[in-house]
């Protein structure tokens, strides 16, 4: 009997059930050189390869959101560029080139800081298993054979895979590679399955058959358990659920302390089948749309019909609120159309609203598209790393140069929308009793502003003990902020991941704050801890 301790717990729950693994076949690309001859008859081998995938995908697109921009990535040109160029004038058969490619590509988002964006990578590679397998004539394995009652052990899993999960009989998957912002966990926390990924080196240590034990909330796994631990763990697991159960009650009771403050829950989500899978928690609406994740998976900036058509739906079915970040790219989030200017500090560059200030035509194009979907919903439009009070009104004199547009247009929209903006730099926080006198609302960013203030670059290692969002000076940056909203009589909300940690909630409270915005799967905890809240 062995206990593993993992860090990264994806979605809570116990599990004790047999181990399936889930193996891929072998898809290393064989590198045997090609010649001149022989290229377009592996030209032909991807567009066949491409074609069925294309073909899949848009039956899987039918069920799932998730894949209309897994068709994106497989229609994207610069992917048929990069493997036909390689084919073409590096002479490398069609198997190499694929794989080439397809790593290029999910380099953009794996070099990224954005753990949301990060994980993106396995969007990309999900495509390329497909590709790879069909160029090899491979069959790819299928969850949707499961019989009886597992915990799916896995290298990694993608969107294509936990689609056929069947969450009667998949009780739990650990995975050695991914993060909690991939599909695999979101899905896994909307289906209610323990899920533990990062699991470094778990498929060595494991038998298929075997029995297992895992608790995903205390991030244990127990291999080759005795009869004792097992009994142990079945107990959990049936007190656990229980738990569950009581928590779910809870969904429909509003957030209110005990002293009569309501408080506003919200969810951060990246596309629309987010708040799809976070509508069940009974959300007071989406405090953070990540619409930057609609440029990183396209092949050009999205037009402005493009735009609209998401907002439109995402304000739909989130009618109560739906506060939508425009364009948050540069940094470390870089577009595979666009060629950004390399910077020593990427951070502190050109990136969110400098960007769009520079690129005004692009900028209009996306403030536009969620003015028109204002018209169907409770929109509030929110503006990234402002730091100066002339950003900010050139910002909103901006989105006046929009509404006048849209006037001569005669389309509709909300001609009082909402523009509130970001507090995640140290500027902000200090200028934030002017800022508030402008901005109808704020939310605060404390991935941003802890590192800011701390100095403290959140990905480095070999310092991440110093990333702390309980530092003297983060949580006298976050009273200070909720000060001056109050002061000026504006709602101050959070979209950090501080806002979803259950042991910052008392502390958010005492500080005043309004709303909580986090991931879906954290609500049902900091509701209660508000609700019992005194």
């Amino acid at each position: 009997m062995e206990q593993i301790r993992v860090e990264k717990t994806a979605s809570r729950g116990i599990a004790v059930e047999k181990i399936y693994l889930y193996l891929e076949p072998d898809l290393t690309p064989d590198t045997a050189s090609i010649t001149e001859d022989q290229a377009q008859a592996e030209i032909d081998k991807f567009a066949a390869s491409k074609a069925a995938v294309i073909a899949e995908l848009n039956k899987l697109a039918e069920k799932n959101e998730i894949f209309a921009a897994h068709l994106e990535i497989a229609d994207d040109f610069m992917l048929q560029d990069g493997v036909e160029g390689r084919i073409k004038n590096d002479k490398k058969n069609v198997q190499q080139a694929v794989s080439e490619t397809i790593d290029e590509f999910a380099m953009i988002f794996a070099s990224m800081d954005d753990e949301y964006m990060k994980e993106r990578a396995a969007d990309v590679r999900d495509i390329g298993k497909r590709l790879l397998a069909g160029v090899k004539g491979v069959k790819l394995p299928d969850l949707g054979g499961i019989t009886e009652p597992v915990v799916v052990m896995a290298r990694d899993m993608y969107p294509s895979d936990t689609v056929k999960i069947n969450p009667s009989l998949v009780k739990g998957i650990i995975t050695e590679e991914g993060g909690v912002t991939s599909h695999v966990s979101i899905i896994a926390k909307s289906l209610g399955i323990p899920t533990l990924v990062g699991v470094k080196g778990i498929l060595s240590k494991v038998e298929d058959g075997e029995f297992i034990c895992m608790d995903a909330g205390e991030g244990i796994i127990v291999v080759k358990p005795d009869e004792a631990t097992e009994k142990e763990y079945l107990g959990k697991k049936a007190a656990y659920e229980q738990e569950r159960a009581r928590l779910e009650g809870l969904r429909n009771t509003p957030a209110v302390t005990k002293e009569g403050k309501r408080i506003y829950l919200c969810a951060n989500v990246g596309n629309v089948q987010d708040i799809r899978n976070a509508l069940p928690m009974n959300i007071d609406g989406v405090g953070l749309f990540r619409s930057e994740f609609l440029y990183m998976q396209n092949t050009h900036f999205p037009t402005e019909e493009e735009q609209f058509a998401v907002y439109k739906e995402a304000a739909e079915l989130s009618s109560q609120e739906l506060t939508i970040r425009t364009l948050d790219i540069g940094g470390d989030k870089e577009l595979s159309y666009y060629e950004f200017e390399k910077e020593e500090n990427p951070f502190l560059g050109w990136r969110a609203i400098r960007i769009s200030l520079d690129m005004k035509d692009m900028f209009k194009e996306q403030l536009r598209a969620i003015l028109r979907a204002s018209a169907f919903g409770h929109v509030r439009i929110m503006f990234p790393m402002i730091i100066s009070m002339d950003e900010l009104l050139e910002a909103k004199s901006i989105v006046e140069e929009c509404k006048k547009e849209l006037d001569e247009r005669g389309q509709a929209y909300d001609k009082d929308i909402e523009m509130g903006m970001m507090i995640e730099t140290p500027a902000s926080v200090l200028l934030a009793d002017e800022f508030a006198k402008e901005a109808d609302f704020f939310s605060i960013g404390t991935n941003d502003l802890t590192q800011y203030i701390l100095v403290v670059d959140r990905g480095n290692k070999k310092i991440a003990k110093k990333y702390n969002y309980f530092s003297p000076a983060v949580l006298k940056a976050i009273g200070s902020v909720i000060e001056a909203g109050h002061k000026e009589g504006i709602k101050v909300g959070m979209c950090g991941e501080m806002a979803g940690d259950q042991k910052a909630v008392g502390t958010l409270l005492d500080l005043g704050l309004d709303e909580f915005s986090m991931s879906a799967g954290s609500i049902d905890y900091v509701r209660e801890q508000i609700l019992n809240r005194k």
